[in-house]
């Protein structure tokens, strides 16, 4: 993964930083539908597989992803780059569940999110060690063989 040094919030506010700690509860609940096998995007402290690619010799957008179940909370900047790999991926015949901000006003959304089944979470999620839940509406996104594109509102777990 590129750089993890900010992470744009409406109305443009920064964080720390790009990398954050997937929602236990969320995680267990997508888990126990998906049974994932591997997290592409981690930066190795925050993985919720047995297998993820989380080194500087291995970019998880480089790898081939056929024959996982994939579970990513990307990189919020770099959102459009995991959200096409996800989709590229699904034609292949992977099943990918995404994480990620509510962007509408964003190209990756229109071209990518848009294509997927689209579970708007009510409410604002809490991240890792975060005080406070998020600033912005988030979303589970999922592409895959038989995944038609729709909208469904889902409680936050």
């Amino acid at each position: 993964m590129k750089g993890h040094n900010t992470i744009m919030l409406p109305p443009g506010g920064k964080t720390e930083t790009d990398v954050w700690g997937t929602p236990a509860n969320l995680y267990a609940q997508l888990n126990s539908e998906f049974s994932f096998t591997l997290d592409p995007c981690t930066d190795g402290t925050n993985s919720m597989c047995q297998k993820s690619f989380c080194s500087l010799y291995q970019d998880g957008l480089l790898e081939d992803w056929r024959g996982e179940v994939v579970f990513m909370n990307p990189p919020y900047t770099e959102c459009e780059a995991w959200m096409r790999k996800a989709f590229e991926s699904s034609q292949d015949g992977v099943t990918v569940v995404c994480l990620v901000p509510v962007r509408t006003d964003t190209l990756w959304w229109h071209e990518y999110a848009m294509r997927g089944e689209v579970r708007l979470i009510r409410g604002r999620l809490k991240f890792g060690t975060a005080k406070a839940n998020a600033p912005f509406p988030s979303a589970i996104v999922v592409f895959g063989p038989g995944v038609q594109p729709k909208f469904v509102s889902v409680p936050r777990p």
